[in-house]
């Protein structure tokens, strides 16, 4: 929603500010200047990225749209998650949740947290990591470096699509300039014909020059910040996955060990501790 209200406001502000100002809106209507300055911005973006990266990032446009999907509920999941598997290989012991982590998709604790399974990478992440716990003799600390280099890494996967259309926005203006450019090689043209066909000529290759500069800061640029922010609440749902399993190795009860995750996440996202206490009562 704050999207949509930010792109009614940044080009609702320009476009009502130029006619306030006595501006005729029709002459921001320049088509050809919009394929030249668009066109190539998209056909660099297919240049310089891979073809996964160009599907990460229009599986992203529905969050950037509609908001992350890292909300509290998603929040109170990961811990959730986390204690009934704890609390499982207490009580039964390791061998126990083998079968849950070797295949998530078939296992009634995974279950529980559908949310968490449609997250691949992150329902792979915990998996993995009590499977290593089961069946190694890993120190916590060396657990720890092995959990921060995959978290390292996964950051930077899910940074890379804001990086690539934040590299987008700051070639927006220079496309600008040349259709620009190439307005104003039309005008040359007709020097010495009509004033006010070459008044218009003018005119439209100033507008490729104001829509370059407006794509970029208005929307490419935002755009691109705002994937960014999307992968920062996602990788502390690893924070606190890490968190959690590494004090649970340092020999916390369940309750504690989810404590630590929970303290590791955004304020703004955190659940309380009697939120938490009430999902996981009476597992």
């Amino acid at each position: 929603m704050l999207f949509i209200i930010g792109i009614i406001v940044v080009f609702g502000s320009v476009g009502w500010g130029f006619v306030l100002s006595h501006g005729q809106l029709a002459a921001l209507w320049q088509p050809f200047e919009v394929m030249i300055i668009m066109g190539s911005a998209i056909g660099a973006y297919l240049i310089s990225n891979p073809f996964h990266l160009i599907l990460d990032t229009l599986k992203l446009m529905p969050q950037v749209i509609l908001g992350s999907k890292v909300d509290k509920a998603m929040c109170l999941d990961v811990l959730g998650l986390i204690y009934d598997i704890l609390n499982k290989s207490r009580r039964e012991g390791m061998m126990a949740i083998e079968a849950d982590v070797e295949n998530p998709h078939s296992s009634a604790i995974f279950a529980r947290y559908p949310a968490i399974l449609m997250n691949e990478a992150l329902a792979r992440f915990i998996a993995d990591y009590f499977r290593i716990i089961s069946s190694g003799n890993l120190a916590s600390h060396e657990l720890e470096a092995l959990m921060d280099q995959e978290i390292d890494a996964r950051l930077h996967e899910l940074e890379q699509p804001g990086s690539a259309l934040g590299k987008v926005a700051d070639a927006l203006p220079g496309f600008g300039i040349v259709a620009a450019v190439l307005g104003i090689v039309i005008t040359m043209a007709s020097i010495g014909g009509d004033p006010a066909i070459i008044g218009k000529h003018v005119a439209a290759a100033l507008v490729g020059t104001f829509m370059g500069v407006l794509f970029a800061y208005g929307l490419v640029g935002p755009i691109s910040t705002r994937m960014k922010h999307i992968a920062e609440d996602e990788i502390k749902l690893y924070d606190a996955a890490k968190a959690s399993i590494i004090a649970s190795m340092n020999g916390l009860a369940p309750q504690l060990a989810i404590e630590f995750g929970r303290k590791s996440l955004f304020t703004h996202g955190r659940p309380t501790f009697d939120e938490v206490d009430s999902k996981v009562r009476g597992r």
